[in-house]
């Protein structure tokens, strides 16, 4: 009878290993707020960045209403479960330190405004970043995710 007890107890302990394990290592389904979001930003950071030819201060509000947005898409990131790789690429997207989305637009900020050159190779390197978040939030793949982990990593 202990032996009977015993197996049941190892396969039970058994089972809860796999499941939890399994747990760790899931993805968060497509969600199509998440898509639909990501893609209203990246329009709206595109066209609001064509603009830095100009000077900053003409599109202060544009910009603080493009933020308010990323903020927003952050904040209900954080909070969906299994969720950490959007997370952090949004998090990255808007952190002014780095050179992707709020980088770009903190130093249009100081600098007053760029040369089209300049605009032409930092727009380049946004849009390819949020286009790989995009397809991330579309297809929940493997080759994806690690795209948008390269990014992650590459800017730490």
């Amino acid at each position: 009878m202990e032996k009977i007890q015993l197996k049941i107890f190892s396969l039970a302990l058994l089972a809860m290993l796999i499941l939890s394990s399994c747990a760790a290592i899931r993805t968060a389904p497509f969600d199509q707020y998440s898509y639909q979001k990501a893609v209203e930003i990246k329009v709206d950071a595109s066209r609001l960045m064509d603009k830095a030819t100009t000077p900053y201060q003409n599109h202060f509000q544009e910009v603080e209403n493009l933020f308010r947005d990323v903020e927003k898409i952050a904040a209900y990131e954080q909070n969906k479960p299994n969720n950490g790789i959007s997370y952090q690429m949004w998090k990255l997207l808007a952190d002014e330190d780095k050179n992707l989305l709020a980088g770009f637009f903190k130093e249009w900020n100081e600098k007053g405004q760029f040369s089209k050159v300049f605009l032409d190779e930092s727009k380049s390197q946004v849009v390819e970043a949020m286009d790989i978040l995009i397809q991330y939030e579309g297809k929940k793949d493997k080759e994806t995710e690690n795209s948008l982990m390269g990014i992650i990593l590459g800017n730490q």
